[in-house]
């Protein structure tokens, strides 16, 4: 049996994938573009921190050091996943300035896999007919080498690479502007120094509201004041929390233990459990209120007209919930940040016009903080156009993935770590652990047309809870759900607590999983 796998990428999901099949017997290769591992980790801005608390963004087989807190710097969860790999011993299989143009499967034609019931033609991982073929540049000689493989593990992600760029009318977008505009991704790949002097002086429009849009405000902020305030360009507000303990309780209380996830309704849940959801939805609404009247009073947001319209449980299924930054109101009252509604805008030559308003903001600076394009990223990867369609599925619908993992019109390939969650390390390692289980024969697939069918259930329910942000594919708040349809298919107890009180109130986390010695 071919025992060769490709992963792609080196970051958390492409160890972690490393870590498993190589457990597995298997022998894996990881292609990793830059020098380093730590993927989304390796360029942050000088403020970033880790947005959950560390127990639950943690290695199951792996403890944090004791002397990290609990929200570890940049710096600290790089050294985290760096020890986690060399104690691991994964380094050795990675091939690093390896660059992936693309990969293209040989064998069955296009019509045979289409015709096949199962998938790969019989449920398994393998088929004996079909090989992945990997082209990879070296970035250093710039000389390219193709690589044969049974199978491929995708560890792209969502969040690097291909910068999402709002669009503008003709003569309207930034070529227009006199100014510098750049993306988050270029003021991150930028060494902290040379950040601070790039910024400093200069009248600093950031776009965005979420987590990296948050804190390059408060970098403009820190390094200019008030005298040239950084405005804060957004589209909607979002509930952003001060700290995971309204009014005392634990968040995970109110949205991570079994009790939280009857209250909405689950893919493929059976009539009992829809019934309850039903019943229990007040509760759900009552959850909802109970954070949102925290968030609201402890950083007085309808003092600054940023109260969102939309529910706390809203976001948080959207996985669109962040940790506000620490005095960012403090700085909006004080004058150095500048809190700006623009639904639309466009440039112009001193800087950006808001739809509806004669004024233009100056700048001197226009920070894009839009987020990437990940389904991009992910296509652009296949040199098959039938795949690439595949992959992305309707434009209408979440990407396909059975399990969040495995494409059922795509042969022989895994998706690890592009489903997000509010923990993506605790995620992607039991997404990791289960496609191990699945390459070592522990279980088989069922039929495609079953795949696809469950696929359908996940995207109602995001459709459902999220809206308009269902291709996020946030499994948010059903992280135990979720994970028992892993445990099942390895043939594992999901239920991992002590008691029936413990089972159904008690947060589960990563180490609630650990392995068995």
């Amino acid at each position: 049996m071919e025992r060769k796998v490709a992963i792609i990428g080196a970051g958390i999901s492409g160890l972690l994938a490393c870590k498993y099949t190589l457990s597995k017997g298997y022998t894996p290769v990881v292609f990793e573009s830059r020098s380093s591992i730590g993927g989304v980790w390796t360029q942050t801005f000088e403020t970033t921190k880790l947005q959950t608390p560390r127990s639950v963004y943690q290695f199951s087989d792996f403890p944090w050091p004791s002397s990290v807190p609990e929200f570890p710097n940049h710096s600290q969860v790089l050294d985290y996943i760096v020890s986690y790999a060399t104690h691991f011993n994964l380094l050795p299989r990675i091939k690093f300035n390896s660059e992936v143009l693309g990969i293209e499967y040989g064998g069955p034609s296009d019509e045979e896999v289409q015709a096949w019931d199962l998938w790969s033609g019989t449920g398994e991982p393998f088929n004996s007919k079909g090989k992945w073929s990997i082209t990879v540049k070296d970035t250093n000689s710039l000389s390219t080498e193709v690589y044969q493989v049974g199978f491929v593990i995708l560890c792209v992600g969502q969040y690097s690479d291909v910068p999402k760029i709002p669009e503008f009318p003709a003569g309207k977008g930034p070529e227009a502007f006199r100014g510098k505009v750049i993306h988050s991704m270029e003021y991150a790949a930028m060494d902290f120094e040379r950040a601070a002097e790039f910024i400093k002086g200069k009248r600093t429009t950031v776009v965005g509201f979420q987590k990296s849009a948050l804190d390059i405000a408060m970098e403009c902020s820190a390094a200019n004041g008030a005298l040239n305030p950084c405005r804060l360009l957004y589209r909607t507000e979002h509930w952003n929390i001060p700290d995971y303990y309204p009014w005392g309780v634990p968040l995970a209380y109110l949205y991570f233990n079994r009790f939280a996830e009857l209250l909405v309704h689950k893919p493929g849940e059976g009539f009992f459990l829809s019934l309850l959801a039903t019943i229990l939805s007040p509760l759900k609404w009552g959850f909802s209120k109970f954070v949102e009247t925290y968030v609201n009073q402890k950083l007085s947001l309808a003092k600054f007209g940023m109260v969102p319209e939309q529910s706390f449980h809203k976001d948080i299924s959207s996985c669109l919930v962040s940790s506000m930054p620490e005095e960012f109101y403090d700085r909006v009252e004080k004058g150095s940040i500048i809190l700006k509604k623009a639904p639309k805008f466009s440039f112009c030559k001193e800087g950006i016009v808001v739809d509806g308003e004669a004024s233009p903001l100056e700048s001197d600076l226009v920070i894009l903080a839009t987020g990437f394009k990940g389904d991009e990223k992910l296509k652009d990867i296949f040199v098959s156009p039938t795949f690439q369609n595949h992959i992305i599925g309707s434009p209408n619908a979440s990407i396909p993935l059975f399990r969040q993992c495995i494409h059922p019109r795509v042969p022989q390939l895994a998706v690890i770590g592009f489903s997000e969650s509010g923990s993506n390390l605790y995620t992607s390692e039991m997404r990791s652990r289960w496609l191990a289980e699945f390459l070592d024969g522990t279980f088989k697939l069922p039929s495609i047309k079953e795949m696809e069918k469950d696929a359908e259930r996940w995207d109602q329910y995001l459709k459902r809870y999220s809206e308009k942000h269902y291709r996020r594919s946030c499994i948010g708040p059903l992280h135990i759900w979720y994970n028992d349809q892993l445990c099942k298919d390895m043939g594992w107890n999901p239920k991992r607590k002590k008691g029936f009180f413990a089972e159904l109130f008690e947060p589960y986390g990563p180490l609630d999983y650990r392995p068995i010695s």
